[in-house]
């Protein structure tokens, strides 16, 4: 996925003169395409990502569209406040791009385990919030957040990302992609864990159970149109995300299903607990926070279980 933002940012750089990239002393390898096709455009700030938001703050200020690129931790928790109070304040398009999503880092223990990033970018009203599920979603993205005035958030998986089938690299704002068509219940998966999701659906087919399953990679702050029209016509929904509840994918789908008086039985998936807690490969850690595809199709089970249970009473 990070070498798919950089083939994006490429495409953008090439017909957007005032596209800067800059980095926190990361992304070597990755950054060299557009280091050495753009290299007046290209900054390295060192391991400064506070810095790096104040700069970056300073060339949009003087006409530049700017992405900044750091490990998502620390791009995000590091330098929220000056991200909050320059690009974010004065609606400046400077996209924060933070790699290793989730539990990407999951061998570095909870200083590397990006969890909480998405909840706090959301807090922030006018900040596009993208998770992109697979790479050719990644570049769509980078192609939709070049296209607008103000600042945005970036969520990248480290690499390895497998092409999520029936997405087809769609990315539209606010718009839940549907992959996958079902009555019984619906599965809504935002970012890298998608294939999980995906992969869930599959051990529910063959068990006879039809799950729809959408892609919802932008994560607005309130509630959208699209978002309660895929939500109207179910009784169960499952959301997946890679980070915490709280004020995450299944924190948007509550405000949804509340907010529309909709008669929908919620289940969210996605990191609980404490930040210290057994550490080891994203893998290990998906896991053992269910969003493994075993664990999520049992979850998605017992969520059945409940809705015909309910509707018997």
């Amino acid at each position: 996925m990070r070498n798919a933002f950089v083939d994006g940012l490429v495409e953008l750089a090439l017909a957007d003169p005032s596209v800067m990239l800059l980095t926190a002393d990361l992304g070597y390898n990755v950054l060299d395409p557009f280091a050495h096709e753009f290299p007046d455009r290209f900054i390295n700030v060192g391991v400064a990502e506070q810095n790096m938001a104040g700069i970056a703050t300073g060339l949009a200020m003087t006409g530049r569209r700017v992405f900044i690129y750091s490990i998502a931790t620390f791009a995000t928790l590091r330098c929220f406040e000056q991200f909050r109070n320059g690009p974010a304040l004065h609606n400046l398009p400077v996209c924060v791009v933070g790699v290793g999503a989730g539990y990407s880092y999951g061998n570095l223990g909870p200083s590397h385990f990006a969890l909480e990033d998405v909840a706090i970018m959301r807090a922030l009203p006018n900040v596009r919030v993208v998770a992109p599920a697979d790479p050719d979603q990644a570049r769509s993205a980078v192609r939709a957040i070049g296209a607008i005035p103000g600042p945005a958030y970036l969520r990248l998986g480290k690499g390895g990302n497998p092409t999520v089938p029936g997405l087809d690299g769609r990315f539209a704002w606010n718009l839940p992609e549907i992959i996958r068509p079902g009555s019984e219940i619906a599965m809504i998966a935002t970012g890298a864990v998608a294939p999980e999701t995906v992969a869930a659906a599959d051990r529910l087919a063959l068990k006879g159970i039809q799950a729809r399953v959408a892609v919802m990679a932008h994560l607005p702050p309130e509630p959208t149109e699209e978002l309660t029209e895929l939500l109207r016509g179910c009784r169960g929904v499952l959301t997946v995300e890679e980070g915490r509840v709280t004020g995450g994918l299944g924190a948007l789908v509550a405000q949804t299903i509340s907010q529309g008086g909709l008669n929908c039985r919620l289940q969210m998936a996605g990191a609980r607990g404490e930040l210290a807690g057994p550490v080891g490969s994203r893998e290990f850690m998906l896991a053992g926070q269910g969003l493994d595809a075993d664990s999520l199709a049992d979850q998605a089970l017992g969520l059945l279980k409940r809705k015909t249970a309910t509707a018997k009473t």
